[in-house]
């Protein structure tokens, strides 16, 4: 049955048809005639933001959660401006998301009309695709498309910048009519590999003597039955398992075979090994810059096989022996079960495993938690031991908390870790938990912070109160940007230039005047006691834990080194510092 809706109606229902059930927003002018046919229906739930970068983030970790598309809806202008630092966070870490923007009447474009800029000039290089939909005629075919690009093969954003007055306009619509445009002329992303490709990969796997399976977060993109697959081609081939920041939780972290993270906060035994090894297995990585160190001392003596959906990845940083391009979760289907067929058995793996022993003795990510100052690694742990078994989700902002959550957080299961990789923005974290929570109602959800970086997106702790969110924020304070301060003791000879924070303020009345509970966690001897009490309150919690102020992140390769080139300890710092600087490291 064909009727004739507004353009506005047209994209609800569109929106409806697709399965969209949240969308994160703010009004404005361009937009209100979606706003008001938002305001006739009630199968999408609309969730007010306070800012539209707190939109694209919610949207992130909705998505990151679920599987499902995050979408978005701001307003032309400025609306669409604040949401790009989310669109190219959304983009690096390949999160789909779709960005319905308003736009000025068509009339009006170019003319510099109040609220206007040029949206799809602006995003061209920061998404997937983007489309200024001029009939309404049309719309209805480009959401199914932009859908369609948003999350297949690598997913990412699309941005639809919708001009008021198309929105107001009418044209017919028929449910379900573009339901069979799905498939975009031009992009039809290569989703199984060649088979004469798994075959040479099964062939090096089965020859190898030092295997290493270097999982990223393309394999969490699969799907929960690609992580379950990883574990079947761990099992059969033997071969240890290390990941990148956005890989954590594809390979359970309890896994005698786990490595952790590699990378310039990694472990010792995960970047030892990828130099070390004979056969890297890269499946849903990028062999980015954070993994690879300098790249031209990067693992030299390896065969590399490299899997990725995204035929762009491939060789762009690392030259590769074996490139597949497919999803990752159904190149390892096709392996295991090639494998097996063939009856293959791992090679001789004794004298590699005895090598890992070895650097795992090193125990890179000990610390010594005495006194009552709090280190942060034993407020990671403590936080660890008192939630694990509740399966939580954990989102972070960025900086220092970042790197200790991904090393002293083990992660069992895909889809529990949403933090911003790729483009490292401050301020993610409590959007993400926001949207995570609406998408996971009954789930733990909880924001390991910095004190800067919480700050960027403060404003949405009122979103958390409105809808009755019970997100938890997990503060860890001590006082500095704690990674750009790092980074100043080790470069920059001590020299502190605006990385302390003056003026912050108490979060324990923040959260008052929010409507949350605030707590505050001071000495190491309470820090079980507080983290009970924020388990124990039904609604949204700020726990300012006061943690100590100068301690640094170790591992960590330095800027510029080679991915073997780790400082494990503060007492191997070396460098152009001075004494004083190196003691506050």
């Amino acid at each position: 049955m064909t009727t004739e809706l507004s353009g506005a109606e047209i994209l609800i229902e569109t929106l409806t048809e697709l399965g969209v059930e949240v969308v994160f927003g703010y009004p404005g002018g361009a937009v209100l005639p979606i706003y008001d046919a938002l305001f006739k229906q009630k199968r999408i739930r609309h969730i007010l933001v306070r800012q539209e970068g707190g939109a694209a983030h919610a949207a992130e970790g909705y998505a990151r959660s679920t599987g499902k598309l995050g979408v978005v809806l701001v307003t032309s202008g400025p609306g669409a401006t604040n949401a790009v630092t989310g669109i190219v966070d959304a983009l690096m870490d390949s999160i789909p998301m779709l960005v319905i923007t308003g736009q000025v009447p068509t009339a009006l474009i170019g003319t510099d009309a109040f609220q206007e800029c040029d949206t799809i000039g602006i995003t061209r290089h920061c998404t997937k695709h983007n489309y200024l939909v001029k009939d309404p005629a049309k719309l209805a075919e480009v959401v199914h498309e932009a859908h369609h690009i948003a999350t297949s093969g690598r997913p990412g954003p699309v941005v639809i910048d919708l001009p008021k007055d198309v929105q107001v306009a009418s044209a017919p619509f028929r449910r379900g009519a573009a339901g069979g445009t799905q498939q975009h002329r031009s992009y039809r992303p290569q989703v199984k590999p060649d088979a004469k490709l798994i075959e040479a990969a099964v062939e090096m796997m089965a020859a190898a003597e030092r295997p290493i399976l270097y999982t990223g977060g393309g394999i969490i993109n699969a799907g929960p039955a690609a992580s379950q697959m990883l574990r079947e081609l761990q099992r059969i081939t033997g071969a240890p398992v290390t990941s990148t920041l956005m890989g954590l939780g594809c390979f359970p972290a309890s896994h005698p075979d786990w490595l952790g993270m590699l990378g310039m906060h990694g472990t010792y035994e995960a970047n030892m090994a990828m130099n070390q090894a004979d056969l890297i297995v890269c499946l849903g990585a990028r062999f980015d810059d954070r993994v690879t160190g300098r790249l031209d001392a990067f693992s030299p003596k390896s065969k590399k096989i490299h899997v990725d959906i995204d035929r762009s990845s491939i060789n762009k940083n690392v030259r590769v022996d074996l490139p597949i391009v497919g999803d990752a979760g159904r190149a390892m289907e096709d392996m295991v079960k090639l494998w097996k067929a063939r009856q293959h058995q791992p090679a001789d793996q004794a004298e590699w495993r005895s090598r890992i022993a070895g650097w795992r003795l090193v125990k890179c990510l000990e610390f010594n938690q005495q006194g009552s100052d709090i280190l942060p690694q034993h407020a990671i742990r403590r936080l660890w031991e008192a939630t694990h078994a509740k399966k939580p989700i954990i989102s972070t902002e960025v900086g220092q908390h970042q790197m200790w959550a991904a090393q002293h957080f083990g992660f069992e299961a895909p889809n529990k870790w949403l933090t911003s990789g790729g483009l490292g923005t401050m301020g993610y974290g409590l959007p993400a938990a926001i949207g995570a929570q609406l998408g996971n109602p009954n789930a733990l959800v909880i924001d390991i912070a910095g004190e800067a970086s919480i700050l960027m997106n403060i404003q949405e702790m009122s979103t958390a109160t409105q809808y009755n969110l019970p997100v938890k924020v997990f503060i860890l304070n001590n006082e500095y940007m704690g990674m750009v301060r790092q980074w100043q003791d080790l470069t920059y000879a001590g020299r502190h230039s605006q990385s302390y924070s003056e003026a912050l303020p108490d979060f324990v009345k923040l959260a008052e005047a929010y409507g949350w509970t605030g707590l505050r966690i001071e000495k190491a001897d309470e820090l079980d006691d507080g983290i009970a009490a924020m388990l124990a309150v039904d609604g949204p919690v700020m726990v300012d834990c006061r943690v100590s102020k100068l301690t640094n992140c170790f591992p960590m390769i330095p800027s510029g080194a080679a991915h073997t080139e780790m400082i494990l300890q503060a007492n191997e710092v070396s460098g152009e510092m001075d004494d004083e600087a190196k003691a506050l490291v």
